[in-house]
């Protein structure tokens, strides 16, 4: 079992989130069970076996901006309110846990009829795969 399907299960668990394919085509989604899946309020989607991207706010990731910006394991695209997880150990599994927890309680804080992004990071973020010694290959 891969990262990303280890991360997938453990989230398929959580009973704020509904799995479903993603709303840009491509790969599995979670998003929550409290919106409207029409508007297609993904939380987080899958889309490789090494890489999940993830709806932040715009307040969560200005709030988070440092410590995100100083992690190897996430990439950011200025202007997305979607950020990357680099799943490459189950330290990044764990991040990405944490950090869906955030997506879920800054999206619940958000008001009704908030816009939903227009695209996630998927082929917008290229990632460097990492071997067991740190060097990028």
């Amino acid at each position: 079992m891969t990262l990303a399907q280890r991360a997938l299960e453990q989230l398929k668990a959580w009973p704020d989130l509904t799995a479903g394919p993603a709303s840009c085509g491509t790969g599995q989604a979670l998003r929550s069970s409290h919106s409207d899946i029409s508007t297609h309020n993904d939380i987080v989607h899958f889309h490789s076996d090494y890489e999940a991207d993830l709806h932040l706010t715009s307040r969560a990731i200005q709030r988070f901006s440092g410590d995100l910006a100083e992690s190897t394991a996430i990439r950011m695209v200025p202007g997305s309110l979607w950020v990357t997880v680099h799943l490459d150990c189950d330290a990044d599994v764990d991040l990405l846990l944490s950090l869906v927890s955030v997506a879920l309680k800054a999206h619940q804080a958000s008001p009704p009829g908030s816009p939903s992004p227009t695209a996630c990071n998927f082929r917008r973020v290229t990632v460097l795969s990492r071997d067991r010694e740190g060097v990028v290959g």
